[in-house]
């Protein structure tokens, strides 16, 4: 057709579809086939909008989390943290079967069923109703809506008038807390800033898994990807079609959840693991030491539920949360926050708190000998995300004293490593008297790409040391075998670091302001461990 340029205002080039008219659900699983564990949750982290690089692996499955209700019928999720952490973004801008809703907005008529016209609510048309703005100890609710909520969130099932309905829709509720983990731990529960209404314990036992949205990071500019992954029309649709599938029992084969766990908890266990083993191994083939991550995860998350549960509602009784392997030896889940703050967490509302002071991260601070004035050796553990770390706690007692040390990493190589380097220098600093000069050695290995930099860097550290009594010296290895990091001392200790310095998640060293930029104890860790070892001699001075 020949059209003069006079005659029309555009020409259509390219037509490209937007929805998707179908999708091949087998395609899909041999593509997962095709990958590693560690690739396909780096591709979904991707698809949902963030630099997998920026997250640790317990990170990522908390992401990931947020979209078991896209896969999982009828499964009643909770997240509450800080602002600014990207907690209901998923349910606005990913699928177009869920829909997000104001927690001010929600009546019976819209949720579940206007009676004066028979029209159904929210329930009957969304695969997800998410409740933006859940918290607020000041909203008002109705009450008749909690019950009809509490019924439909444990039966799936809800009336109008003398006739029972069923519907699928899963329950997502985000909200924000004003308060830090301990503060709420010494003072209420980690569920304090619901409505009065919602804080019920008979509301809050048909929560499956809670997010400690305290854990997540408030969002940055470096943490969005500009990688590839799946088109979020697509990835919404695979989700929706695995609604239809179970995975609950896939754990069965290697463990066994302890007799002691109730139905309710293991309905929540099963209905969170059935969920991350659609997403991330839709095709089977998980390792038992991929089943057992996920099954912990599960665990926990609920767990995190019933513990809260004992502080609000006496009558319920304490579970252990535990499994048992093929071999029948048994693990005991704990969460992150019992960890961190032992002294608190076990507490109901009615104990005494006078004069109780902040406890420090259990493990974080050195261990003392039986005597209680020196460090002794330790082997010590620390889960991803833990907070409480610093090297003036985890470090400082084993370096006090010393006039010698020598550090091995090699990985001591670009900016933020150099930086760990200089924060431990810095712990040295403080430690010794203004008088003393104390020798730090590093042992490392030059960087084929960037060594003029990295080179750089240790002047620049050099430099500033030698203006406060510290001799600052490197070698590069020129072996390039040196593998294994430790500190030694000519006090007589060897600390063996598994991961080196690199001990701490990714945080905002660009912003003068933050306070996880200025104190270590506010930064996430990652997975380490750290051994001390009393050395048979000690070096002279």
């Amino acid at each position: 057709m020949n059209l003069q340029r006079s005659q029309v205002t555009w020409v259509q080039a390219l037509r490209s579809l937007i929805q998707l008219s179908h999708f091949d659900f087998d395609g899909y699983v041999e593509a997962r086939k095709a990958l590693t564990t560690e690739e396909w949750i780096d591709l979904l982290v991707q698809s949902i909008g963030f630099n997998p690089e920026m997250f640790g692996r317990r990170s990522k499955l908390l992401q990931l989390i947020r979209l078991i209700p896209f896969c999982e019928r009828n499964y009643n999720l909770i997240e509450l943290g800080p602002k600014g952490t990207g907690k209901s973004h998923i349910f606005s801008e990913f699928s177009p079967h869920g829909i997000l809703i104001s927690g001010g907005e929600v009546t019976v008529a819209k949720l579940f069923v206007n009676n004066s016209t028979g029209k159904i609510g929210l329930v009957g048309y969304w695969d997800v109703v998410a409740f933006d703005e859940f918290a607020g100890k000041q909203k008002t609710v109705n009450k008749s809506l909690v019950d009809i909520m509490k019924n439909y969130m444990a039966n799936k099932s809800f009336s109008r008038g003398v006739e029972t309905l069923g519907a699928e829709a899963s329950m997502v509720f985000v909200g924000n807390t004003k308060h830090t983990v301990p503060y709420m731990l010494k003072h209420s529960d980690l569920f304090e800033e619901l409505p009065e209404k919602f804080h019920d314990s008979a509301f809050l036992d048909r929560i499956h898994f809670y997010i400690p949205g305290w854990e997540v990071d408030i969002i940055r500019g470096e943490m969005f990807s500009d990688n590839y992954g799946f088109v979020v029309d697509y990835l919404a649709e695979i989700l929706r079609a695995m609604r239809n599938h179970d995975y609950s029992d896939r754990y069965k084969q290697y463990f066994s959840l302890s007799p002691d766990i109730s139905t309710r908890d293991r309905d929540g266990i099963h209905k969170t693991f059935s969920g991350l083993m659609k997403i991330l191994f839709p095709h089977g083939g998980a390792t038992e030491r991929e089943v057992e991550e996920l099954l912990q995860m599960a665990m926990e998350g609920r767990k995190r539920v019933k513990d809260q549960l004992l502080r609000i509602d006496s009558t319920y009784a304490k579970v252990n949360f535990a499994y048992e392997n093929k071999e029948g030896i048994s693990k005991t889940v704990v969460t992150l926050e019992e960890e961190e703050y032992p002294k608190y967490y076990h507490q109901t509302l009615t104990e005494e708190r006078e004069g109780e002071e902040v406890v420090k991260l259990e493990g974080a601070s050195a261990p003392e000998s039986k005597s209680g004035v020196h460090p002794g050796e330790a082997h010590l553990t620390f889960q991803e995300n833990q907070r409480g770390v610093s090297f003036d706690s985890l470090f400082g007692p084993y370096l006090k004293g010393a006039k010698k040390i020598t550090i091995t990493d090699p990985y001591i190589r670009v900016f933020y490593q150099a930086r760990n380097l200089m924060d431990l220098i810095e712990t040295v600093i403080k430690l010794k008297p203004q008088e003393d000069e104390v020798k730090i050695n590093l042992i490392t290995t030059l960087d084929d790409f960037k060594g003029e930099q990295q080179v750089e860097y240790l002047g620049r550290i050099q430099e500033s040391c030698a203006t406060v009594g510290i001799d600052f010296t490197w070698e590069f290895d020129g072996t390039c075998t040196i593998h294994g990091r430790h500190i030694v001392t000519d006090t007589g200790w060897k600390i063996l670091l598994d991961r080196g310095l690199d001990i701490f998640q990714h945080y905002d060293i660009k912003d003068a302001f933050s306070i996880a930029n200025r104190l270590q104890e506010f930064r996430g860790c990652k997975a380490f461990e750290v051994t001390f070892l009393r050395r048979e001699t000690v070096e002279g001075n």
